[in-house]
């Protein structure tokens, strides 16, 4: 086996074993829903903040990633769109497959799948990336979601909820210290210099326990193979296509950024919609909840084969 080989496998087959792993832990009740929420909440509120500020805080920012977020935040206003526009004849019993036509479950999937391939030191890449899209989920994906649940969320609950976000928090907090020139500064100086080893402590906590919280949701509804297999296909047949197109056409080529970038765009646009959709559904509605969770399991199994298939092709950026 050549050395390049050798090496795509080492980096291919953690990721599998720690889904696997995920996937044991809720088969054998080895822990709890409990503890496995508890995890998710150490990754969403302490770990996944401190990787996005690691790595705003240390990027170069560009004035061409602004094109980059300007691209994505409407890319995904219209792939919502486009999704109202097809529901009556792909989903016409479905109220949420709009919902599940946009947006990409980048915190608990994206990140610890472009890490562990590539490497935590890269994953700059990704975030620059999908600030655009971030934006869209906290602005205008969870206003029209909670409008759909129940019709009385104001436009200050919505800021509210995204100045409270750990998530946006830590984009917000490194972007500001890079601007302000004392990102760099930030590890050689008394106390901020500790403060950042904390960080990247939690930081390296955020792949292993995203990949086992993964793998422990996933199970599919045999019932409702048929319906997600239609969001998934509509999606993809979409979204790879337009990824190597914008990859090349407008990062690489228009741009002039680098390799990774490209990367980082395929990584985003393959990946499942947002975790969230079943958090802030109408809970009463069984049907649509089973629809919702159906989607996002068989999407995320899809999402990981044809990441695995896109790094044997792209091992390196």
């Amino acid at each position: 086996m050549d050395p390049q080989t050798v090496d795509i496998l080492n980096r291919v087959l953690p990721i599998l074993l720690l889904l696997f792993l995920g996937y044991w832990i809720r088969r054998t009740r080895f822990l709890g829903d409990d503890l496995i929420e508890g995890l998710r909440k150490v990754v969403v509120y302490l770990a996944l903040p401190a990787v996005l500020f690691l790595s705003f805080v240390q990027v170069e920012l560009k004035p061409s990633f602004l094109a980059v977020f300007f691209v994505i935040f409407f890319l995904c206003v219209l792939l919502f769109g486009l999704g109202r526009l097809v529901r009556p004849r792909l989903a016409p019993k479905q109220t949420y497959f709009p919902f599940l036509t946009t947006g990409f479950e980048y915190g608990m999937l994206g990140i610890s799948l472009f890490a562990s391939a590539y490497g935590l030191q890269n994953i700059g890449y990704i975030a620059v990336i999908d600030l655009g899209h971030e934006i869209f989920i906290w602005f205008v994906f969870l206003a029209l979601l909670m409008m759909t649940r129940d019709r009385d969320q104001s436009p200050g609950q919505l800021f509210q909820s995204f100045l409270k976000s750990p998530v946006i928090l830590g984009i917000l907090a490194g972007i500001l210290l890079n601007v302000a020139g004392v990102g760099h500064l930030l590890t050689d100086w008394p106390v901020t210099g500790g403060i950042m080893a904390a960080l990247e402590f939690l930081a390296s906590m955020t792949v292993p326990l995203i990949l086992i919280i993964v793998g422990y949701g996933i199970q599919l509804n045999r019932e409702g193979f048929g319906s997600a297999s239609r969001v998934v296909l509509f999606r993809l047949v979409i979204l790879i296509p337009l990824a190597l197109l914008l990859g090349q056409a407008l990062i690489q080529d228009l741009l002039q950024l680098e390799k990774g970038f490209a990367v980082a765009l395929f990584v985003l646009l393959i990946l499942p919609p947002p975790f969230i959709v079943p958090l802030f559904m109408d809970q009463d509605s069984i049907a649509d909840r089973r629809y919702v969770n159906n989607v996002l399991t068989l999407h995320t199994v899809v999402t990981i084969v044809v990441f695995a298939i896109f790094f044997i092709l792209n091992p390196s950026i």
